[in-house]
């Protein structure tokens, strides 16, 4: 896949730009071979078993992690964000029934950009930094009451307001159930929303980072990425992976229903990751959060994870596959009563804080991203016929 270098000659890549270095990030990185993550100095597992996701995304914003005056003011502030503008509030039914049939994901790409436009967002090239984090601030903050109220349109329920009492994943599950969760439920699913705040450059992230390279503003950096994370070979496989043990069934279909997908061609859906050489740090740690709530779906899983990887091994000798965030990011949602068609706006949720500080670091360079690609159509100048 030839590309340009700075000085105009050819430089060849590969293609989907895998393992090509494009930019500096103080934000995080993936080290696959090690089975390991982390957000700006710290391991993103530690931080979703220790801090509150208000905490994390203060550390992605700021650089630093709050102490606790400094986590008490901004988990306040970016609560008293939630609420949507009456305009916005009053399109929502529209964009629902409009939406029917791809659902919220799809929908919330109309009302960002509808949030934005309202709220005469400026592109970030024009903006100072402080600037620039209110609108990422005031977005993120936003996301989760969009999605909530879109979700329950599309079920021909009244959206739930946002409580500012409640911290950032119970208030969520609130939104989205009209119930108050409990400490267990709301605990995991923040844990979970945490591990997946950031994860390199991934598509999204990529898209994100591009967009903000124009100099555009938060809002279209973000209906970018959202548009991106819709593909199913990003952002679908949740709820894929959980109709996968569903038409597993029973411990004692395992085998042949594992085995008549791989020699078939097929793809398990949880399994493998284009990163991880190794178990992927964050399946790990939502299996422990998954068996906290113990049950027979965490039983059947486990047992699925253990007899497909040991098929894995034997069909495919000489590859690391194991679970992927997706397979037990499913069975915990599961257990905390989201509906499956919410799995992937889930992440979203949680990966808007990420795509927001990526852009927030992008808006920093004024260099425009602007790969090359190499033509390999018919050979140019040929005569152009008449009519």
């Amino acid at each position: 896949m030839p590309a340009l270098r700075a000085d105009a000659t050819p430089l060849d890549v590969p293609r989907g730009l895998a393992g090509v270095v494009v930019t500096d990030t103080a934000l995080g990185d993936v080290r696959g071979r090690e089975g390991f993550y982390h957000y700006r100095q710290y391991s993103a597992i530690e931080l979703a078993r220790k801090r509150s996701f208000e905490d994390v995304w203060y550390l992605m914003f700021h650089g630093e992690l709050p102490d606790g005056a400094r986590s008490a003011g901004f988990a306040a502030r970016v609560a008293g964000l939630r609420h949507l503008p009456a305009e916005v509030s009053a399109a929502l039914p529209g964009i629902a029934r409009a939406g029917t049939l791809s659902g919220p994901l799809a929908g919330l790409r109309t009302a960002l950009s509808l949030l934005g436009s309202g709220a005469g967002l400026r592109p970030v090239y024009d903006l100072p930094e402080d600037r620039r984090r209110e609108d990422a601030l005031a977005l993120c903050a936003a996301v989760p009451t969009l999605l909530t109220a879109l979700h329950r349109l599309g079920e021909g329920l009244e959206p739930v307001a946002p409580r500012d009492d409640l911290p950032f994943a119970a208030n969520y599950l609130y939104m989205l159930t009209g119930t108050e969760p409990d400490a267990p439920r709301a605990r995991a699913v923040e844990r979970y929303l945490v591990s997946t705040i950031d994860h390199g450059f991934n598509a999204s992230t990529f898209t994100a980072r591009v967009v903000a390279s124009t100099g555009a503003d938060v809002a279209a950096c973000l209906v970018a990425a959202v548009g991106a994370l819709s593909g199913p070979l990003h952002g679908g496989a949740p709820s894929r992976a959980l109709d996968a043990l569903d038409a597993i069934g029973t411990p004692d279909r395992i085998d042949g229903w594992v085995r008549e997908q791989i020699l078939g061609g097929g793809r398990i859906m949880g399994f493998g990751h284009p990163v991880y050489r190794t178990e992927d740090p964050r399946s790990r740690m939502l299996r422990s959060v998954a068996q906290e709530f113990g049950g027979p779906l965490v039983d059947f899983a486990v047992e699925v994870e253990r007899q497909v990887e040991a098929i894995l091994a034997e069909l495919k000798p000489g590859r690391e596959l194991h679970t992927n965030v997706e397979f037990y990011a499913g069975v915990v949602m599961e257990l905390c009563g989201l509906p499956r068609e919410m799995f992937t706006p889930t992440f979203c949720v949680a990966r808007t804080v990420g795509w927001s500080a990526n852009i927030l670091e992008q808006a920093e360079d004024s260099k425009i991203i602007r790969p090359a690609a190499h033509y390999a159509g018919p050979p140019p100048p040929q005569p152009v016929p008449a009519p």
